[in-house]
């Protein structure tokens, strides 16, 4: 029998030994990679990749490179950028499902602590990133793919809610990205407001008359149902104004940013614009913003409003025909500023605070966005003594979120067909608001905010972009790049 290896030069031996050598190394430091996150998701069946490594680093059956050898260079060229591409898509695909996200603020709800344009750099790692619900999505998109203007997700496969073990869970106080809890569908014409909310006041509008507390609760529910399938009625029938009405998965909904000022199994309150949580008052914000009305003498110099922080939103709020008079939210520095320019304001009064159908919508009550609750929020195994009363609070958690038959007949509960006065709760709940307190759409209009919907915690803002100037004189807001958003308080 030949032996090879012996007729064989000893450099070539070794030219051999050392590049396969390598590869399994490679391979090794792959698979150890690959085996450690299949042990962190939970998921065995990602074992059915191991082959294809082992292919792609040793064996390579598979030609990975076919395109390499194409005779037409152009041909070559543009499948070396396709190539280039796949990579990175499949490479965010698994950073932003797992491990960090880029965020944009869209609104003033948080300000002054968080900005309009500030992108925030989100950690899923911070609470656990959840496994993906809709794993079939086109990256760096949440729900519509732009220019087609179509979806970018596949409805199938839907995978039920899991989340990973993170480095902790939503504390007082943390700012929290998480998906808008009530985007489960939404008008598309309208795709910033509470589909329910807009539903609610077209109906009302409609009947003329909303449900009062001299009724009795079946009088009420009965008012209140009617309301919402009249206004569900012409939000469909009206397209051209409403747009489409779809439904969209969890992790597909809009992404909100807010505070966590309640958490599962505390009961909180509001009273003349002071959260408390189990009867303890909890610290206001530094930047919180409240809403006055100001007489305006004048209109205040660009350096005044640079100084304190004043926005063209701020300032587009007009409750006067002269314009004089406007509806501003001011932080604490902000009022008193300004309530020391005489020559700018003579007259600041606090605005009246928000009524009109808050969460939840279909109950009677004295509610406001400045005295609002009490209420206590669901936690995971806690079990709750529903009546009447309370069900409109948690009939959205038992029925929507949970996946529940929720049904009243004469005066009695009935969940999954079964009559009860008790329920236990599957999930964890949250309750968030934002720091601009008269002007934030949050838990106040549509409720608790699920575990499921949870998406991470921003750590620091990389890039901040004043929409009110440009760049030459003050686009780039310098003194907030790279500012961690955990010493924004």
């Amino acid at each position: 029998m030949t032996d090879y290896k012996t007729n064989a030069p000893d450099g070539q031996s070794r030219e051999n030994a050392a590049p396969r050598k390598k590869r399994y190394v490679a391979f090794a430091v792959a698979t150890a990679i690959y085996l450690v996150f299949l042990v962190w998701v939970r998921s065995w069946w990602g074992l059915l990749v191991v082959p294809f490594i082992y292919d792609y680093y040793v064996t390579r059956f598979i030609k990975w490179d076919w395109w390499k050898r194409l005779k037409n260079g152009t041909a070559r060229y543009v499948m070396g950028w396709v190539d280039a591409i796949v990579f990175a898509l499949v490479a965010i695909y698994f950073l932003n499902q797992f491990f960090f996200q880029n965020f944009v603020i869209p609104s003033s709800s948080l300000e002054k602590t968080l900005l309009t344009g500030d992108y925030l750099l989100v950690s899923k790692l911070s609470y656990g990133p959840r496994i993906p619900q809709t794993p079939l999505y086109m990256p760096l998109t949440q729900h519509t793919l732009p220019v087609l203007g179509c979806k970018s997700y596949l409805d199938y496969p839907h995978w039920d809610y899991r989340r990973v073990k993170g480095f902790g869970r939503p504390a007082l106080g943390d700012i929290v990205v998480f998906n808008y809890p009530a985007g489960d569908t939404v008008a598309l014409n309208y795709q910033d407001q509470d589909y329910y909310r807009l539903v609610y006041m077209a109906g009302a509008q409609s009947v003329g008359s909303v449900p009062g507390s001299g009724t009795s609760y079946e009088e009420q529910q009965r008012a209140f149902r009617e309301i919402y399938a009249r206004g569900r009625d012409i939000v469909a029938a009206n397209p051209q104004e409403f747009g489409d009405i779809v439904a969209r998965p969890t992790d597909r909904r809009e992404n909100y940013v807010k505070r966590c000022v309640g958490l599962p199994g505390q009961t909180l309150q509001i009273k003349d614009n002071v959260i408390y949580v189990d009867g303890k008052a909890e610290p206001e914000p530094e930047n919180a913003q409240f809403g006055y009305l100001v007489h305006f003498l004048q209109a205040p110099p660009t350096a005044f409003l640079k100084e304190y922080g004043i926005t063209q939103e701020d300032l587009s709020y007009p409750a006067s025909e002269d314009g004089m008079t406007r509806y501003m939210p001011l932080t604490r520095r902000a009022l008193d500023a300004l309530r020391q320019a005489p020559e700018l304001t003579d007259s600041i009064a606090p605005a009246e605070a928000p009524a009109d159908w808050l969460y939840p919508q279909n109950m009677v009550k004295n509610w406001t966005t400045a005295n609002y609750g009490p209420l206590w929020i669901p936690k995971k195994g806690a079990t709750l003594r529903l009546n009447l009363y309370n069900l409109p609070i948690y009939e959205r958690p038992i029925r929507v979120y949970e996946g529940n038959d929720l049904a009243v007949r004469d005066g009695k509960i009935y969940i999954n067909g079964k009559q009860t006065d008790t329920y236990t709760f599957k999930m964890d709940y949250y309750w968030m608001m934002g720091d601009n307190r008269d002007n934030s759409a949050d838990s106040r209009f549509w409720g608790f905010v699920p575990e499921d919907h949870v998406v991470g915690k921003p750590l620091f803002i990389w890039l901040s972009l004043d929409p009110d100037y440009g760049l030459a004189d003050g686009k780039i807001r310098w003194n907030r790049l790279f500012k961690w958003v955990g010493n924004i308080q």
